[in-house]
């Protein structure tokens, strides 16, 4: 199974998976069980880096003390949100909102698909991020958050064309004080005050 992370935003997450074959119900009940196990303990708080007490104490953890006051602590990790299971022919997708999940969270669902290759299906990719071409994908309709706008898209804005040639064109300040006393500076001539 090979393994890529592309660009990756942790509120609107893809996850994509090309199997060897296009998947029969049984193959996507394995599939869909295993997403749905890993989503509800990622929404419980399961994947919280911040309390790994039984990690850290390492092999022998026998007569261990539990720090229930360090567990409280420790900040929420919770994931949000998760889609459907899409397929096409030999691809299956899933939408993800990870929210503030810890990364380990990725290593537990990759360690888990490794053993569901190996046992079950055949996974010959497995991509994290990102969208394939000739598969787009929109806004999710469950997204908290709406897509960065992209910095090299041209933007157009709403108003009153009239009322920015007549109130923002550079000339005045925005405080009616007359025109800005700064050198160099044309844009709206905002003092940083708020009236």
């Amino acid at each position: 199974m090979e393994i890529r992370f592309r660009e990756l935003n942790p509120f609107n997450c893809w996850i994509w998976m090309r199997f060897g074959a296009p998947l029969g119900q049984a193959e996507r009940g394995y599939v869909e069980t295993l997403f749905d196990s890993w989503f509800f303990l990622g929404k419980l708080g399961g994947f919280n880096a911040e309390n790994l007490q039984c990690h850290e104490e390492g092999v022998e953890l026998g007569w261990m003390g539990y720090d229930l006051e360090g567990a409280e602590r420790a900040l929420p990790a919770l994931m949000h949100n998760m889609g459907e299971m899409e397929y096409r022919d030999d691809w299956a997708r899933c939408w993800l909102d990870l929210g503030t999940s810890d990364a380990f969270g990725l290593d537990v669902l990759i360690n888990s698909l490794g053993q569901l290759n190996r046992d079950v299906v055949e996974i010959e990719e497995l991509l994290i991020g990102g969208e394939n071409d000739d598969w787009p994908v929109e806004q999710h309709p469950d997204s908290l958050f709406p897509p960065e706008d992209d910095p090299e898209e041209e933007q157009e804005f709403e108003g009153d064309p009239e009322e920015d040639e007549q109130g923002f064109d550079g000339d005045s300040r925005a405080d009616g004080g007359g025109p800005d006393p700064r050198p160099g500076n044309g844009i709206s001539g905002f003092d940083g005050r708020v009236p």
